[in-house]
């Protein structure tokens, strides 16, 4: 199967048309060997991510995905799958306005007011406004309905309490798309509510949390009888699950879809190939070519998974368990990439920034490997997905699926 993205759509050329007169390309010793380096959080970076945001507003690219009449080109999933790979061949700041743009926009295009979206959708397209999900939480990560956070009615306003965890730009975002318990004496999924949440609202406080790469790109966020006027309800009260799905659908399709395993193995292959031959580590050792082997085989079973999720959009089918494998395959083939490359500088591999080889860019992609294996869904809840959509396998068994929430035993953990 060919895995190299069409060349003569009309979409494509006219994207490439306006790239190559408006973005940077990326340097060759820039390529891609981490997800997790695309998730800087400093001032300047932001900064950049707003600027390059305007240009592509202003070019018409800001999300093409969005209907027309909302600055958008109503374009299908091919085609934003082709935008997405476009943009990746150039060094541009895109993963800040990723949320807004590629999860939290089309729901409120599927599920919000008029109101609402005349007055969020204008300023995120145009990079005024960054958007965050409220969305996990200490004891409801993978089993995202077990949330406990509660949403009260009082007056015309709903008053917030609990704890979010692992929320993506928290620190810098204006506004948060969250969900919510609003009703705890019915199932877990059926009272819960989405609503959009201002980031500075008295009572939210938002913690930074340090992980090992040194960046702090998640947040734990705090309510303490924060209030939310009713109006910033987002679908009906109490029918967030069903608001909630849309997102997550979309999540679960950006995740995997806009990566090139190709690129990333050849800068594998070229640090193998530089390393020093009389130290054992590089390509003249057989150990290491194996490696390099299964490293490479890997990742071109992910590009022919692409290859079918393309193939499947371009005929204008939805995919199906894809997503998951796409997610779950990009996962362990930058874990191999990244500690293959650690092995083959040996002891070097544990320095960083300047001291170490390539400006330490190893060492990032090793720290920052964990953090694939639980972000957008963890390695065993796609294994779930996989197991129960394509191997035919029976459902995990869900005792607390028809209980009233406040009736379901809490299990604590000594």
């Amino acid at each position: 199967m060919d895995t190299t993205p069409p060349t003569d759509s009309p979409f494509r050329l006219e994207l490439r048309e306006w790239l190559a007169a408006h973005a940077p390309p990326r340097a060759g010793d820039r390529g891609t060997i981490s997800i997790m380096a695309e998730l800087r959080d400093d001032p300047s970076f932001i900064e950049e991510a707003r600027r390059w945001q305007r240009t592509l507003a202003g070019g018409g690219w800001g999300a093409i995905g969005w209907p027309g009449h909302y600055g958008g080109r109503d374009a299908g999933p091919a085609d934003v799958m082709a935008f997405i790979e476009e943009v990746a061949r150039y060094d541009l700041p895109v993963g800040v306005f990723m949320i807004g743009i590629g999860m939290v926009g089309p729901t409120l295009v599927a599920h919000a007011t008029d109101e609402q979206k005349a007055r969020y959708l204008p300023p995120m397209l145009r990079g005024d406004e960054i958007w965050c999900q409220l969305w996990s939480e200490p004891d409801a990560g993978s089993d995202l309905a077990s949330l406990t956070t509660r949403a009260e009615v009082d007056g015309d306003e709903l008053v917030l309490n609990g704890q979010k965890v692992w929320t993506s730009g928290a620190h810098y975002a204006q506004f948060g798309l969250g969900i919510f318990r609003s009703d705890p004496t019915v199932p877990k999924h059926q009272g819960i509510s989405c609503l959009v949440v201002p980031m500075d609202a008295p009572g939210i406080t938002v913690r930074p949390l340090r992980q090992m790469t040194g960046g702090a790109h998640f947040n734990e966020v705090f309510f303490s009888d924060a209030r939310v006027p009713l109006a910033n309800l987002v679908g009906d009260r109490h029918d967030g699950w069903r608001v909630a799905r849309t997102t997550l659908m979309n999540e679960r399709m950006a995740a995997g879809t806009s990566i090139s395993c190709g690129e990333a193995f050849h800068t594998l292959a070229t640090l193998a190939r530089l390393a020093p031959r009389d130290a054992r580590r590089g390509s003249a050792d057989a150990v290491v070519r194996q490696a390099l082997a299964r490293v490479y085989a890997r990742g071109r079973l992910f590009d022919l998974t692409t290859a079918r999720v393309r193939s499947t959009l371009e005929r204008g089918g939805i995919p199906g368990a894809e997503a998951s494998i796409l997610k779950l395959a990009a996962t362990h083939f930058f874990t191999d990439l990244a500690m293959l490359g650690a092995t083959i500088l040996g002891p070097e591999a544990t320095l960083a920034d300047g001291d170490a080889p390539e400006g330490g860019r190893w060492t990032q992609a090793v720290l920052g490997s964990f953090a694939m294996h639980l972000g957008g869904g963890t390695d065993e809840i796609q294994r779930n997905i996989i197991g129960e959509t394509v191997l035919g396998l029976p459902r995990e068994p869900a005792v607390d699926k028809d209980v009233p929430f406040n009736e379901v035993r809490a299990v604590t953990r000594r």
